[in-house]
């Protein structure tokens, strides 16, 4: 390599590792669940595992199950699964650490997921961060004095289209500004939340855990994609464009 070339060369290091603000192990909280509460959760677990073949097929639903009860993961979550499904704690905690939409600490009843990276942080994803961290008079990764509000800083909401995007117990709120952002926790916290731009009207964490354990009804209207996503296909279709038929052996 000529001198010139060497010169240019900029070292660049990279730290890799668990993000500051992500939560981690261990997992905390009561060991074991009264009586009364496993008694219930039996009752929901027999839905739940009654739809697969195999019931440790059934083990991320009842992870949302648990966090339901305790709206975050707990060693009580934690054992019940795995007695439930023949499994060790360590193997139900390896899939539940795994997953991100798992929580490892005490969420309040919005969570609320503030997307920085490259196009959201382009049209003011970083902005949005420190605006609501300075807003609520916390850090990513903790929740208000009140319960209400759990702040976090996720690395996509795979809503690129609508830039930049908070997501509140995963429904979508596009296009938000700081001032957006500001008042949507603020109606957060005085139970008078906006609507969701798209999607199902917006619950409690808790009652979202429940929804994505299959024990309340997802299919409510609301839920079809916008202009920004279909943009494309009108584009394609304007140019006359098609897929090619894959109805034959594919080369």
């Amino acid at each position: 390599m000529r001198e010139e070339e060497t010169a240019r060369m900029t070292e660049v290091f990279l730290e890799l590792g668990q993000r500051p603000d992500e939560a981690g192990p261990p997992i905390n909280g009561p060991v074991a669940y009264p009586e009364e509460v496993t008694a219930r959760l039996l009752a929901d677990a027999e839905q739940i595992t009654a739809r697969y073949p195999d019931a440790r097929s059934a083990l991320l639903p009842l992870l949302h199950l648990v966090q339901a009860e305790d709206g975050c993961l707990t060693p009580a979550g934690i054992g019940f699964c795995a007695a439930l499904l023949g499994l060790t704690e360590a193997e139900v905690t390896a899939v539940a650490t795994f997953y991100s939409m798992y929580r490892r600490t005490p969420t309040g009843d919005y969570l609320v997921g503030v997307c920085t990276n490259t196009l959201c942080a382009i049209m003011g994803g970083d902005a949005i961060l420190e605006a609501l961290q300075d807003h609520l008079g916390i850090h990513a990764g903790q929740t208000t004095t009140d319960g209400q509000v759990t702040l976090e800083h996720i690395e996509c909401n795979a809503a690129c289209d609508y830039a930049p995007v908070l997501m509140v117990n995963w429904e979508f709120y596009d296009n938000q500004t700081p001032s957006s952002a500001r008042d949507l926790v603020d109606g957060l916290r005085s139970r008078t939340p906006p609507a969701p731009t798209r999607g199902a009207p917006l619950c409690t964490f808790r009652d979202t855990a429940r929804t994505l354990a299959g024990l309340t009804d997802p299919h409510t209207p609301g839920g079809a994609p916008g202009p920004a996503t279909l943009a494309g296909l009108r584009e394609a279709r304007n140019r006359g464009m098609s897929t090619p038929d894959t109805a034959g052996p594919i080369a």
